[in-house]
């Protein structure tokens, strides 16, 4: 998500006996449980403090926890905490303006100029759809990439509570990453506009409007915004940012994520999300088939996959998957599922920004892809791992899973 932050260093967190500590709750005999477990407590012993997951395999799930949330205490981190998620909010944020097109409210090829002309008042306005903003498409530049643009940023801007017209204007004073409708080209300030057109439209905060249609009506009862709140409610990991060491971000201002990437959420609700979206539950045939119509994050090699509105898409050797990653400072989270829902899984650490310089996978990384092949792709052979993410992805999560 924080594409372009500049580090000048990296500081893994060490494994520990302590982070060696697990607690889980596990169902499913069907579930190759000791696979998963396994491959969940690679991820303490490649450098993480603690990271959780939630599986669900045919209908049969399964919760897992491996590792300590907090270096203070050592506290054991648990199957039902809390993280920030960081840009899987996009798709949250996607499906509820996507709500809004079923309801006849507007459509996504509307002109952003339309819906928001003191933002974009000219031939960028005219331009650019509301599609663009959804899938990436629209040559706006990121935002992020000014916010974030070194370790000295990273205080200010969790210190700092930015209106989301801020955020909007910083990104739409860059140059642009392309001409509207040209390609894929990741940007945070799509997302932004994203949430000022639902403000627009139904003249409610557009987080209120997330949570009233889909955070609400799926009972997600761990997933919220938190309205500028620095603090993450209920249980929870710390949050390590590994070019400072074991400095925790746990308490952090996100206002300078907004719709962009702002959300809480737990593993379990994830998944739950994601199966009520990919089910059919959330959107008409017709718009969840807009939604799932990606463009390639690299036109010369489509095999890598590509992005919807708000949603991703990679092949594997046993099928294609679904979803989106998110990280924020000291937390990285991937969510990937089966267009059918037959096979779930989320991830979630409390480490971020330990690939700096690597030039080869980081152990880390390494561990998080065996954990997806296990749960989805158990039958493919291991250890095939990109070192880096598809084009146009955003670095801070890591690289998607592959397989």
């Amino acid at each position: 998500m924080l594409a372009g932050l500049l580090l000048t260093t990296a500081v893994v967190v060490a494994p520990t006996a302590v982070a060696e500590r697990v607690y889980r709750v596990e169902a499913a005999p069907e579930i190759d449980r000791s696979a998963l477990r396994m491959a969940l407590d690679a991820l303490p012993a490649a450098g993480v403090p603690g990271a959780v997951a939630a599986a669900r395999i045919d209908r049969q799930p399964w919760a897992g926890a491996a590792g300590i949330a907090d270096l203070a205490d050592a506290a054991p981190i648990r199957p039902w905490s809390r993280q920030r998620v960081g840009s899987i909010t996009k798709t949250f944020v996607a499906t509820t303006l996507l709500r809004l097109v079923d309801e006849g409210a507007l459509g996504l090829d509307d002109q952003v100029g339309r819906w928001l002309p003191e933002l974009l008042p000219g031939e960028l306005g005219q331009r650019a759809t509301v599609r663009m903003l959804l899938n990436h498409t629209s040559g706006i530049g990121n935002y992020t990439d000014v916010l974030l643009d070194s370790l000295a940023a990273v205080d200010r801007v969790g210190d700092t509570t930015y209106p989301p017209t801020e955020l909007a204007s910083i990104g739409l004073g860059l140059p642009r990453a392309g001409e509207p409708g040209e390609g894929f080209a990741y940007s945070n300030t799509n997302y932004i506009l994203v949430g000022l057109i639902i403000e627009r439209v139904t003249g409610n905060d557009a987080t209120d409007e997330v949570t009233r249609r889909v955070i609400r009506p799926l009972r997600l009862t761990g997933t919220y915004f938190p309205a500028g709140d620095p603090t993450i409610r209920g249980p929870h990991a710390g949050a390590y940012f590994a070019p400072l060491g074991v400095r925790n971000f746990g308490e952090y201002g996100m206002t300078w994520a907004w719709t962009a990437g702002e959300l809480i959420a737990t593993m379990d609700d994830l998944n739950r999300f994601f199966r009520a979206l990919l089910g059919g539950r959330l959107l008409s045939a017709a718009t969840l088939a807009e939604m799932l119509r990606t463009v390639p994050f690299d036109t010369e090699a489509p095999e890598l996959g590509g992005y919807g509105l708000g949603i991703f898409q990679l092949g594997t050797p046993c099928g294609e998957v679904w979803g989106h990653d998110g990280g924020v400072i000291g937390q990285l989270t991937i969510s990937l599922h089966t267009r059918d829902g037959s096979r779930q899984a989320s991830l979630s650490s409390n480490l971020s920004h330990y690939q700096v310089f690597a030039a080869e996978p980081h152990p880390i990384d390494v561990a998080t892809q065996e954990f997806f092949r296990i749960a989805h792709c158990p039958n493919s052979p291991a250890g095939l791992v990109r070192a880096s993410p598809p084009p146009g992805l955003p670095p801070i999560a890591g690289p998607a899973p592959t397989w």
